[in-house]
């Protein structure tokens, strides 16, 4: 069993390592070195952070991908016969199949918004969420960038998930990817959303980078990871949030 495990976190951790400096490395080399200058306007802050906190979040994502890995490796391989993980899409069919996306994006969306303002626990927030909250101005890097206790219970959503309801295999790493350059995009420091996008009927239930960067900065509200569903009717967006979300600006 521990050979299975230590493959199976090898295999897991090789992915995620290469998935975390791939994408993050990719954003931070287009929009902080390449086009840091032409696509200013974009910047939601305009000052940069400094070159020693990204190296501090670049550790503490590494340890936070050690965990993922080893989540990873009892799910697929060490559980996997208890799970409701399964190989073939006909077993469910391909409509099953593609309704399992959004299924598991609001499934996450609703565990990380309550886990996330548990972590605004003034007890909690100070001793394993504030380590995430040093990135006051966040990039790419900032992404996984995590005390061990938030990467677990990050971590936890692949078990939830897998435990949970049937999920075809294929659909659920493509889920971890799509989730993580998400993640990517609202740590982004950037906004990448058309002007207005906000107000319109679909866009005002849509996180934006905007409105994580804003969590980052002023360290309350705006507790969603997709969506604003939960912020929106447990009254926690911002009340600036249209505000900034205009100016694509932070004051």
């Amino acid at each position: 069993m521990q050979h299975l495990f230590f493959k199976a976190w090898l295999i897991a951790s090789k992915y995620i390592v290469l998935r975390y400096f791939i994408i993050a490395g990719l954003a931070y080399l287009l929009f902080y070195v390449l086009f840091k200058k032409r696509w200013l306007q974009l910047k939601i802050q305009q000052q940069f952070p400094s070159a020693i906190s990204k190296w501090t979040e670049i550790y503490h994502s590494v340890i936070t991908m050690v965990i993922f890995a080893s989540m990873a490796a009892i799910v697929f391989k060490v559980a996997r016969s208890q799970t409701h993980i399964y190989m073939n899409i006909s077993t469910n069919g391909i409509p099953y199949f593609i309704l399992s996306f959004p299924l598991m994006f609001l499934v996450h969306d609703t565990y990380f918004y309550w886990i996330h303002r548990f972590m605004h626990l003034p007890w909690i927030f100070k001793h394993v969420h504030l380590v995430h909250h040093k990135s006051t101005n966040p990039t790419p890097w900032t992404s996984y960038s995590f005390h061990v206790v938030e990467s677990i219970l990050e971590a936890l959503i692949l078990p939830i998930i897998a435990f949970s309801f049937p999920v075809h295999i294929g659909a659920l790493l493509l889920f971890l990817l799509l989730q993580f350059i998400y993640n990517v995009y609202g740590h982004l420091g950037y906004e990448l959303y058309p002007k207005g996008f906000h107000r319109t009927r679909i866009g005002r239930w849509v996180n934006t980078s905007v409105a994580h960067n804003m969590h980052h900065k002023y360290f309350k509200g705006n507790y969603g990871l997709y969506f604003l569903f939960w912020d929106r009717w447990m009254g926690t967006l911002d009340e600036r949030y249209n505000q900034f979300s205009d100016e694509r600006r932070l004051s």
